[in-house]
């Protein structure tokens, strides 16, 4: 069903709201963007986005704990020592490291993955995700996924890294990296130039997926990709040309405790879509 027309004047409120400084001290992109360097704010990016899961605000000491031992330069310092070398030194500098299904070893591996593609492509991940001649762009994910699940250790913590969209999956913390990459909009990096941007699909969290179902955005139960999919779409007719620019504000409602779950007038009047809302 496509939303109501009523929609989108809310979600631009809303995004008023959120889009802000302050919303995003709270985001793991926050980490990518204190980096002035575009390779190294891949790199932050690629660990940080793997990394969103739990609550905020240790998740991103998490983040940034993982980094430290890289400096202020991680793509050089990557790039710089042999294979070898880097491992050694990572596994010595994380052996203490843990975010949740998490360990340092998994950090470890998931950083010496970047450098290797890195070192094939001599540009970062971009040319591993564009889709071939014929293909759509979840094509490419699901065979970078395919290879990384052969090449990593097959511990949780990679496994819960690598899930594949042509599985069914919603691959939350993939599409926040992509979309980091490469939508232009604020607050995103808009680093990549060729990836196809009007493929990019929505980083469904359970905030997303919640307030979704609650404006009419989708009615699927399960958040995975078919729903993920449905909720892009469905913005796709509200904003033909940027339909990700309503993830931010969308997420943020629900992560930072503004969306009760339950709609009153007390604690709701005050938000845009209060008065579409479909909560109970």
């Amino acid at each position: 069903m496509p939303p109501s027309a009523s929609l989108k004047p809310r979600l631009d409120s809303l995004c008023a709201r959120y889009d802000t400084a302050g919303a995003l001290d709270l985001d793991p992109l926050s980490v990518a963007l204190a980096y002035p360097d575009p390779t190294d704010r891949e790199v932050a990016a690629f660990v940080a986005a793997h990394l969103a899961y739990g609550r905020v605000a240790p998740m991103l000491r998490a983040v940034r704990a993982a980094l430290a031992p890289l400096g202020p330069r991680p793509a050089t310092w990557l790039r710089e020592r042999p294979e070898t070398g880097a491992q050694r030194a990572l596994h010595r500098a994380l052996k203490d490291w843990a975010w949740r299904f998490h360990t340092g070893g998994d950090l470890a591996a998931w950083l010496l993955a970047w450098r290797r593609l890195d070192e094939e492509s001599g540009s970062g991940l971009e040319s591993h995700l564009l889709p071939g001649p014929g293909e759509d762009a979840d094509a490419a994910l699901s065979r970078l996924v395919q290879r990384l699940r052969i090449e990593l250790p097959a511990t949780y913590g990679l496994r819960f890294s690598l899930p594949d969209p042509l599985e069914g999956a919603a691959c939350k913390r993939w599409r926040m990296f992509l979309r980091w990459m490469a939508r232009t909009g604020w607050p995103d990096l808009g680093l990549w130039t060729r990836y196809p941007k009007d493929q990019l699909v929505i980083p469904l969290d359970t905030h997303v997926a919640r307030v979704s179902r609650y404006i009419g955005l989708s009615a699927r139960a399960t958040p995975d990709g078919r729903m993920a999919r449905e909720i892009t779409e469905a913005l796709r007719r509200l904003d033909p040309a940027d339909p990700l620019r309503y993830d931010f504000a969308l997420s943020h409602l629900g992560i930072l405790g503004d969306c009760p779950g339950v709609r009153r007038k007390a604690t709701c009047a005050g938000c845009p879509l209060y008065t579409i809302c479909r909560a109970r």
